[in-house]
């Protein structure tokens, strides 16, 4: 398993008119946890795409409001890797307040495909290799 942490603040543009963090805007909060997650691994997506010629298109995603966040509220962003990625990628999603208290859950689901004609293959082995050693049985 593999867990990245990132902070950011609740930009006035991202609220609705009561100052509540617009609920289409998690999807973006889970973005930037994803691409943070990939980054803190030494990879960017655009050397996966540039370099790797891999595309990773989102299948799924699901999301549950818990809490309201609110205009310039300090929120952390977790990002989980729980299972081993073969053909998808799930990446867990949690959205929580500065003193830990759960705001929202999510749960984004990706698939490999090729930059050439979009045609599914499996994880890149230069993704399997930076997450291995968080998935490796401790004996």
């Amino acid at each position: 398993m593999y867990t990245h942490e990132i902070t950011t603040r609740v930009r006035y543009g991202e609220t609705d008119r009561m100052g509540v963090l617009y609920y289409g805007n998690y999807a973006l909060y889970y973005e930037i946890g994803r691409v943070e997650m990939i980054r803190s691994l030494g990879l960017t997506y655009k050397d996966i795409e540039d370099k790797l010629k891999i595309l990773m298109p989102v299948v799924s995603l699901s999301c549950r409001f818990l809490r309201p966040a609110y205009y310039d509220e300090e929120v952390r962003i977790r990002t989980t890797i729980t299972e081993w990625p073969e053909r998808t990628i799930v990446f867990r999603a949690e959205i929580l307040r500065m003193d830990g208290e759960l705001i929202n859950t999510g749960e984004v689901k990706l698939v490999f495909v090729s930059a050439e004609g979009f045609k599914r293959v499996n994880v890149p082995e230069e993704i399997k290799e930076k997450l291995k050693p968080y998935f490796e049985k401790v004996d």
